[in-house]
């Protein structure tokens, strides 16, 4: 084993980064995901409303509570290729190549929304959405060189675990029986877990791993504006702020056994959405364009080693498109059928795939469909299955902060290839009653 001792020096691995469409799911709720996550012109329940466009719960005058519960399964698989080292440490001109395969659960997906019922222009609405949630397991392995234990060049053992739970409170106001304005603080709930840890300082053993999840609370808001020309066509816009965090506070336990702590600052991006939406006879359309500002999030703004001690200071992600469209039917009386498609452009650039090794959900292509039925006039259910895929695999040149220097501050290693894809699925049902 000795002599297949690669680049991926002991201080050299950083597994880590976040996914979906960027990380941030593509929508909330049975019905909002049914339609792709188009919501922002073309509200159909209230989970989509209070989510992409707190404008547009004016559309709602009744009391209505909604409960969804998602089961979210995704299959990575993670790529490498490193040059074969001989008994001296040269390189034998040979290359060692592997595959490793998560062997993960489901993430579970909540969300809960409230509409309080309205007979004036003031509408106001309470949500609790689990808005971004992952996680991988990547066992340690003796053929794939990214996963070698760490005292044979690799990182061993990947394991992650992400959720981000927010709480809003929406209040919208009809400045005319067609046009309306709404504004919504949130407030947010972080929770990570990291195995191995790479925003910490390696000592000689390696990187360590975080000694259990911690969390780290945000805070941020989102305005919007509605508008229903009653005659079939609808349109909003919305914003919401990025979600400013404090520092998650790490206890890190090291390969051997000393401990240490470290504090690593991850935001939520700015999301700009604008949506069109048109209803005639038994068909809702629906179509919503967006962009994440990846770019301006702390975490992701910066990119590389810091130079001092070899730790990560961010992921580097470029700002990303994310289109939604869906369709209803509601020919067949109580029981819509809906069809829903979303396309994502990826945030990870090649140069800097090494440091976003797991990208659970970098998800290109999502499809949906889904089902409704009106119990009552009171009780609805919905679900929806999903299936996404990356499109290709996203690569890079492994790294090495041992190897940067002015003409190549990340240290890319030669001959190297890391590279990951995948695919994603959930099974999601929700029940709506409204009085």
């Amino acid at each position: 084993m000795k002599n297949l001792v690669t680049y991926l020096l002991l201080f050299c691995c950083v597994p880590w980064a976040f996914g979906q469409a960027g990380h941030i799911m593509q929508g909330v709720g049975s019905v909002n995901m049914s339609m792709g996550g188009a919501a922002t012109g073309q509200p159909l329940d209230i989970s989509g409303a209070l989510h992409w466009n707190p404008a547009a719960i004016t559309e709602f005058n009744q009391d209505q509570i909604r409960f969804d519960l998602g089961l979210f399964f995704s299959s990575p698989e993670l790529r490498s290729t490193a040059p074969e080292l001989d008994s001296s440490g040269q390189p034998t001109g040979n290359f060692i190549s592997g595959v490793t395969e998560d062997d993960r659960g489901s993430s579970p997906l909540p969300a809960l929304a409230y509409k309080v019922g309205s007979e004036t222009r003031h509408h106001f609405g309470f949500s609790a959405f689990g808005i971004s949630g992952f996680g991988v397991t990547f066992p340690e392995s003796q053929t794939n060189p990214i996963n070698f234990p760490q005292e044979f060049g690799g990182f061993g053992r990947v394991e992650s675990s992400y959720l981000l739970f927010q709480v809003g409170a929406a209040y919208a106001y009809e400045l005319t029986d067609k046009l309306s304005v709404g504004v919504q603080p949130t407030f947010n709930m972080g929770r990570l877990d990291l195995i191995p840890n790479p925003t910490a300082n390696p000592n000689q053993s390696g990187y360590p791993s975080t000694d259990n999840p911690k969390t780290a609370f945000g805070f941020g808001a989102q305005v919007g504006v509605f508008y229903n020309s009653g005659t079939g066509f609808k349109a909003g816009a919305s914003y919401k702020t990025p979600q400013s965090f404090g520092d998650f506070e790490f206890d890190n336990v090291y390969p051997d056994g000393s401990s240490g702590s470290n504090s690593f600052n991850l935001d939520y991006p700015a999301i700009l959405s604008f949506g069109a939406g048109y209803s005639k006879g038994h068909f809702d359309l629906a179509l919503d364009y967006r962009i994440v500002y990846y770019e301006n999030a702390s975490g992701f703004d910066e990119v590389g080693w810091n130079p001092q001690t070899a730790s990560v200071v961010g992921f580097g992600w470029q700002n990303i498109n994310i289109l939604s469209a869906g369709i209803q039917y509601k020919g067949v009386r109580g029981l819509p059928i809906r069809l829903g498609y979303t396309y994502s452009s990826n945030p990870i650039q090649d140069e800097f795939a090494f440091y976003s090794v797991p990208a659970t959900a970098i998800i290109k292509n999502a499809f949906q469909v889904g089902l409704g039925y009106e119990l009552t006039d009171k009780w609805t259910i919905d679900g929806v299955f999903h299936y996404g895929d990356s499109g290709s695999a996203t690569s890079g040149p492994l790294l090495n902060p041992r190897f940067a220097s002015p003409n190549d501050p990340f240290g890319a290693i030669p001959g190297s290839e890391v590279s990951y894809d995948m695919t994603t699925s959930m099974v999601m049902f929700g029940v709506q009653y409204q009085w």
